[in-house]
This record gives C-alpha cells, structure tokens and sequence, in this order.
C-alpha cells in the first residue's frame, strides 16, 4: 500500500530504543499530522508518551521484520534512529516496498566508513585535518612513527561513537598501543579493519545538526557535545556525556562559514556522486584557529544532541521530516526557540568499559516539577513495573531555561533525584561556556610580554641592513637612462636617454603580499588576496609618478588547485581594472618540497610609464620647509604586519571566524582580510597637473620609514598623531598584543595608506581633486629642517593609540 501523502493522521514506526529516540517520539507526538507512532523496540519510557506504544519484540537489526510489521500496520513514515541499519541498507529496503523513510540511502556510508569520508572531503575541498587510510597495520605503524605532530587514530567502521583514540601524552607509545588494540586486537570488532590516522586538531567542537532533502540545508543551532567520560574532559571518550547549547563560539558568522564552506559542498558532492542525502545529517566540526574543519559525518540524529536541540526546535518535527523526503525543505521553517539547553547524562558504572545490567531505577516524583524540565530514557527497560538500567548510558536530565546557568541548575537538580546503583554523571557540563567571558585576554597565566614585528620573526632592522649592503650591486648594473636606488619604491628608465628618442619614462616595481595569504587559506577566501598584490606593486609605481600599465604575476604553490588558482586570478584581474593596468601574463610554479601543503606565495612586477616631458616623482630638489604632509586613508592594514597580526591573534584565544572586536558586523578573518586600497584613479590627476612633489606608499615599515624615503637629507617629516582618527582594528591590536607605540609606527599604516607631500599653496586643490574621487584625505602634518644624523620622521602625541 502507498505511503500517506496527504500529511494528516500520520503512522510512524520509530526503529531504535535510546535516549534519542524517546526525545524523537516526544516531539513527533506534538504534531497534529501524527496519529500513531510505533516505537521499536522503545525503552522504559517511551511506551508512556502520548501517541506512542512500543514494539519490544522488534529490534532495529531485524529488517525484514519491521518491514513485515510496517505493512501489516500501514505505516506511512519509517524514522530510523540508530546508525547501524541506516548503514546497512534498511531504507532502500522500505521504499523499494513502498514505505517513506526518513534518513538516507547509499549516502549512509559517510558515517559507516570513515576513510571512504575523508576522502570525499579531499575530493571535494571539504576543510578536514591531514590524514592517511591504513588497511595494513605495519604500513599503519610505520607511518605513526614517521609523523612529527599529534594524531588521532580512528577506526574506520561503526564503533557507537567509542572508536577514536585522542593522544594523551607526548610519548608515541600509548598510540603504538592503541593502533595496535585496534588493527590487531580488534578492540572495536570489524569497524577496526581500517583506520584512519589524523592530524590532531586543537580548538572547540560544535555539533551541527542539519536537515536536508538532497539540495536545501536547514540546521538547528549548533550544540557542544561532552565525549570523555570524566570531568574536565578526562578518561575515554563515550557515546556522549552532556550537550549543551547554544554555545557562545557559534557566532552567525562561523554558522555562515560551516554552511558555505562544509555543508552546502558536502550535500552537493553527495548529489553529484550520485548518492543524494535525505534526512538528518549531524556533522562534527573543530572550531580550529585556521577555521572551521570537519571532523565526522553522522548520518542520523546524535545523542545527546537531540536531546538538547528538539526541545529549543520551534516547529512541526514530522512536517519537517515529510518535507525532507519529498523535497520541499525549502517551503518550510526551521526555527529554534530563545533560550538555552542542557541535557545531563547519567551512566552506568564501569560505562564505557563492562557495566552490570538490571539495577533498579528510582526517581523522584517531583524530579519534573520545574517547568521545562525532562527525563530521557536511554538504557532502560520496564518488567512488572519495575524500571531497570539495560544500557552503559543509561538516562538523561535535560532542562530550558532563559540562560545557560538557570538550564545548568534546572537540569542538575533534575539528576539528583534519579537514583541507581554506581550511577556516576559529570559534573561540569558546558564549562566551556560558563569560562567563555571570564577569562581574561591573558589567558590566565599568560605573561604579559609586548609583542614585536621582531618577535612574530620579522626584523625591519635586517631588512634595512640587507638594501644598504646590496645597493652597490644593483648600483654596479645601471645603464645610460636608469634612474633607480635600491630602498626606494620602485625604478624608472628615460628611454629617451638610452638612446630611444621621443619615448617616456618608464618605471617598474615588485612586491608580493606576504603572510596575509595566510590568513586566506586560513579563510578559505582566495578571490580579494590579488587585489592586494595589484595593490602593493601598483600604489609603488604611483610613487614615481608614473601611470602602471602592465601586471605579470608569480603563483608558487604546494600543488596547484584550479579553483584556488581561478579565484586568487579573478583578484588580480579586480585589481588590475582599479589600477587601470593590462595582467599581461604570469607564472605558475608547483613548489611541495617547499612550500606548506595547501600554502601559497603570491608575487607580481608592474611597470608604468610617465608622459614625456613630465618630471618623475620625488622632485627632491622642490621640498622645502613647510610643505604639507597629505593623508590618504587606508582600508586597514593592507598588506603589511600580518606575521605579528596572526601572533596577536593566536595569542587573543580568539579563533579567526569570531566576531571581530573591532568591526561586529563580520569574522575576525573576513575583516583581516579587507583588501589594500588602489589610489591610482584616485592620484593620475594630480600628477598630471604636477600638483605633488612626492608620495610615499605607507607599507612594510609604517609610517616612520616609509615617509623619509621620498625625503631629501635636510628636511623630516613632523606627524601629528591627533590629526586623524585610528581605525580601531590597530586600536585592539596593539592593546591585545601589549604593542609599544613606537612599534606600532613601525609596523603598521595606522589608518594612513598613501603620504603626499604639496606646497602649502596648493592643499586646497588637492584635498579637492581628491575629495571629489571619494578619498578621504587628512593633513597630517608638514616638512621642517632635518639635523644631521636626525630621524627621517618625528609622530607626535601618540598616547591617542592608547584609547580603545
């Protein structure tokens, strides 16, 4: 008989008997499409819901059975519950005889292999750890003694959630033990037949549960999951001790990043693998400071995740389900109520080792009495109206409340008036969140050590040292018409003066974009990091006051993926057309042996031109005392300090997809990644009308350096710090790295991008030329007298940095 499609009076036969299911049957029982749910073969509980009745007889491995009583009872909707049948076939087995079923089909192998997951995330640029598949134990060892960084060692099959080894101290041993007890010992039975040996990444997990008809993802608010056993996140892991949410690290820029760069992708590569997903898809993921990675498929329901996030679900469960399986997930809502959610579970003793069996279960009656408060049965089971344990987890108290201490305590209380023997729960349930706001930006004991460029291993000393010594070289090279000095911006050639009569000057510059490419890979956002390496070469050929015409850029990667490559180029070309510059052309260098797998180095030349008869930039022989000093403000901090950037970071506890302290609106990452500012269209008019008598392009040495380039040797710079208004990403940078100012001058451009240095009769002209482009321009100061052996640049009053 076909299934109901007329979404009323629905009969569902619910397979599975856990703590999960008993919340299933809960909240499938408040819907007005559902009539009858058979709970197979249920729990101690679930048999006493509304709607609900057990089938104590049937077990979900006993397929052709349920299908057999699916008939007879003229089921409409099957919900598995377990992963185990879902990885065995049973829902082709039911919709092949007619019966819709809520979960997937061939899909189901994300969760029954674990090796066959993670090489569908490499195929499709899923972020994951690094790992290898092993079905050979001395390959497997080898390869564990060969490996310089902490792995995890996973069993490749169905383990119930137990089959993953996490390192527990430096030696190599304890997992030389482990792969051993796994591969050999069989400790997990045949899931233990491959493994998978993995990168061991560091940060916070989340939980994202995921409703999905093949195209449209619809998750519930991510949760935080408790695996090992003991507090403070001790002994071995288990099926899941506590869950919590909504949890403050899931901000709904990090949700934005896990549906756009690991959900959507993992449904679509499903579709096109030709094993499309339907039903609930549970995704474990590790909130790492490179970004959100995977670190598990489920295909199913978690637990004790369900048991935390269908209380908070705002809607219509079964609806939801129908919608999934017919493919309308689109025309409904998912919607998760305010609040928060803990769930407590207690376990048998000796859980997840051997536990005895049958141990009478007393409960309080007024274990419930507190509004929002539930029990769930997980391993129990009623004879005579006697409630027994049958199960390692063995219940569950779970609680709403407004706030997560109110749900903490409500769910706490609950458990104390749950008895049985050796019972034992932990006793810090989301103490992640509870210590989220009150640790310090020091980290506890974290020294309070200001940070340098330096430090974070970059010497603007020894960069210094290096032009100096090297100046001569390039010096020993020059030929008739070129005009060029290691040190400055860029280099120019009168080809006139080499002998090609009637022909303009031409300049050339190269630059790349240094540790910033970093943070895209880190983002997985590679299509703005070309227009900063348009950017740095094209803002230092404008500093000779020429206009660039022509762009060749350097790709040196670890391997080359296309779609990386397109979109770093799609960049450049965005660049080059703000730059009014042709990319005439690149190269493209796979670089493994040198180069950080998944890593690249972006480099570019640029050469421009100026129209003859027009005197290149700087006009040194024009500066005098008095000259203005003309700010142009940058987007942030455009290319440059991001070696310490990413140590101020790292040192902040501060994962790059959080909400940025300084810009709410987007992620930490996002913000960082703001690309540096053109001024070409912004500056051409201006050196037509030789209106400027230099500009300095505010890079790699801050202002401080960078002014005193374009200077001749009499006269300094003088900025006033009150002049213009910091932008506070360098305001929250130089507090949270304890930034002295000096090297905050050093380092980075301050909120300034472009110096331009004009005649104190023209200013008004300039500011507006420039304001009619839409810069914003400050004047920051002016030229005065430079003693001998003096500092090229003097920044006042800079104590205003100080305010954040």
């Amino acid at each position: 008989m076909a299934a109901n499609t007329r979404k009323e009076n629905l009969c569902i036969l619910l397979i599975g008997g856990g703590a999960r299911e008993h919340a299933l049957a809960w909240k499938l029982s408040q819907s007005h499409l559902v009539k009858t749910i058979f709970c197979a073969p249920g729990n101690g509980a679930t048999g006493n819901i509304d709607k609900a009745q057990n089938v104590p007889h049937l077990s979900p491995d006993q397929h052709t059975d349920l299908l057999a009583f699916a008939t007879q009872s003229n089921v409409d909707l099957v919900v598995v519950g377990p992963e185990v049948p879902l990885v065995a076939g049973i829902v082709d087995l039911f919709e092949s005889a007619g019966r819709q079923c809520f979960g997937p089909k061939a899909a189901a192998r994300m969760e029954g292999s674990k090796t066959f997951a993670k090489d569908f995330m490499t195929r499709h640029r899923i972020p994951t750890a690094r790992y290898r598949n092993f079905d050979d134990y001395a390959e497997a060892r080898d390869y564990l003694e060969s490996v310089d960084y902490d792995v995890v060692i996973k069993a490749a099959g169905l383990a119930a959630g137990k089959g993953v080894i996490l390192p527990s101290s430096d030696s190599k041993q304890p997992m030389h033990d482990a792969l051993r007890a796994t591969m050999v010992d069989r400790q997990f039975g045949s899931a233990g037949t491959e493994v998978v040996i993995e990168e061991y990444l560091e940060g916070q997990e989340l939980s994202f549960l995921s409703f999905v008809d093949g195209y449209t993802v619809k998750s519930l608010i991510p949760a935080q999951d408790h695996k090992q056993v003991f507090d403070h996140d001790q002994g071995p892991n288990t099926g899941g001790m506590g869950c919590y949410a909504p949890t403050p690290i899931a901000s709904e820029q990090l949700i934005e990043e896990v549906h756009r760069t690991i959900l959507q992708p993992t449904v679509d590569g499903m579709r096109k693998e030709r094993m499309p997903f339907k039903g609930l898809l549970f995704t474990g993921i590790m909130v790492t400071r490179d970004g959100p990675k995977v670190l598990e498929y489920n295909v199913r329901f978690g637990d004790p995740e369900t048991q935390t996030l269908l209380p908070l679900l705002d809607g219509d469960l079964a609806e939801i389900m129908l919608a999934c399986t017919n493919g309308y997930l689109d025309a409904v809502d998912v919607k998760c109520k305010p609040g928060s959610c803990v769930t407590v579970v207690g376990a048998a003793g000796g859980y997840p080792g051997s536990y005895s069996k049958g141990d009478p279960i007393t409960i309080d009656a007024d274990a419930c009495e507190a509004e929002d408060t539930h029990i769930f049965h997980a391993g129990t089971s009623l004879a005579s109206g006697t409630l027994a344990t049958a199960g390692g987890r063995v219940i569950a108290a779970t609680a709403v409340a407004p706030d997560l201490e109110t749900a903490l305590s409500k769910a706490y209380n609950t458990m104390s008036k749950i008895h049985f023997e050796s019972m034992h729960y932990r006793k810090d349930i989301a103490h992640r969140a509870l210590s989220h706001h009150s640790v310090s930006a020091s980290t506890h004991e974290r020294p309070e050590v200001p940070l340098t460029y330096a430090a974070a291993g970059v010497s603007i000393d020894a960069g210094t040292e290096l032009v100096n010594r090297i100046k001569s070289l390039a010096a020993s090279t020059r030929q008739f018409g070129a005009k060029s000095s290691l040190g400055g911006f860029g280099g120019q050639v009168d080809l006139a003066a080499a002998g090609y009569e009637q022909s303009p000057i031409i300049s050339s510059g190269v630059d790349g974009v240094g540790t910033k490419s970093r943070l895209a890979v880190r983002m997985i956002k590679h299509d703005t990091i070309g227009i900063d390496l348009v950017a740095m070469v094209a803002n230092d050929i404008l500093t000779e006051g020429a206009e660039p015409l022509w762009l060749m850029d350097t790709m040196n990667l670890h391997k080359l993926d296309v779609e990386i490559g397109v979109s770093i180029v799609e960049g450049v070309a965005n660049g080059c057309i703000q730059a009014n510059c042709n990319l005439a052309g690149g190269e493209t260098a796979e670089l493994g042996d040198v180069i950080k797998e998944g890593h690249y180095i972006l480099d570019a030349s640029c050469s421009g031109a100026l129209r003859k008869g027009r005197r290149p930039l700087p006009r040194k022989d024009e500066f005098q005392k008095g000259d203005v000093l003309l700010g142009l403000r940058s987007s942030g901090p455009h290319s440059n300090g991001y070696s310490l950037i990413h140590k101020i970071v790292e040192r902040s506890d501060l994962p790059f997809s959080s909400p940025a302290p300084w810009e709410p609106s987007t992620s930490v990452g996002l913000s960082l990644l703001t690309p540096t500012k053109i001024y070409v269209r912004a500056l051409l008019e201006l050196f037509e009308k030789e209106l400027v008598k230099g500009a300095a392009h505010i890079t790699g040495g801050g202002l401080v350096e960078n002014i005193p380039r374009i200077l001749p040797a009499g006269l300094k710079a003088e900025v006033e710090a009150k002049s213009w208004s910091v932008p506070e990403v360098f305001r929250w940078l130089k507090k949270e790295g304890k930034v002295e100012k000096d090297e905050m001058a050093r380092v980075f451009n301050m909120g300034i991008g472009m110096v331009l240095v004009v005649a104190q009769g023209h200013v008004g002209e300039v500011t507006r030329i420039l304001e009619g482009k839409g810069e914003n321009v400050v004047r920051i100061g002016g030229l005065a007298e430079r003693e001998e052996g003096g500092v090229g640049c003097v920044i006042h009053n800079t104590d205003v940095w100080d305010r954040w």
